[in-house]
């Protein structure tokens, strides 16, 4: 196994749209997604919701090898307490070099910084190892929508996973 640096943790830049989506293309799988796998022509992506403020990026040796993005939950102002992670993708090449437990610990500062009391984020019921890297990070299971999804004919759950910051 190739030895990798510790990966550079920074905001996403507009300059990143097409290494972000590519990264996001290589890394769908049904373990995670809730979407069928992107086909061209492909979106952007970035979106009217969500743009480079809403995504930090992780760097090994100055290439992109995940993001995370952090949105609210909900538009109401008596939620804005609570941050949401809204998606994560790390590359595979980089997995297991702590390019998600860097993303997680970061995108939790910068929601501090934001003001937010809470963190939350929705992940399949099958996605044992996202599962076992939130509860690491002291995220809980504060819900579980069963059968929420029908993926490649099964039936799975959605767990809704939260701490305090």
């Amino acid at each position: 196994m190739i030895r990798m640096s510790a990966p550079y943790i920074r905001t996403a830049t507009l300059e990143d749209e097409d290494a972000l989506g590519r990264l996001d293309r290589d890394t769908w799988s049904p373990v995670h997604a809730v979407m069928p796998r992107p086909r061209p022509p492909y979106e952007p992506f970035y979106s009217d919701r969500f743009g480079p403020r809403d995504h930090l990026v992780a760097e090994i040796d100055n290439t992109v090898v995940g993001y995370i993005r952090l949105g609210f939950p909900t538009p109401l102002a008596s939620n804005a307490h609570v941050r949401q992670i809204q998606g994560l993708a790390v590359a595979e090449e980089a997995r297991g070099a702590g390019v998600g437990r860097a993303l997680l610990r970061a995108v939790q500062d910068q929601a501090r910084r934001q003001g937010a009391r809470r963190i939350t984020l929705r992940v399949l019921g099958h996605n044992t190892p996202a599962r076992k890297l939130y509860e690491s990070e002291g995220f809980v299971v504060e819900g579980i929508l069963p059968e929420e999804f029908l993926l490649d004919g099964e039936y799975v759950d959605d767990v809704l996973m939260g701490r305090s910051l």
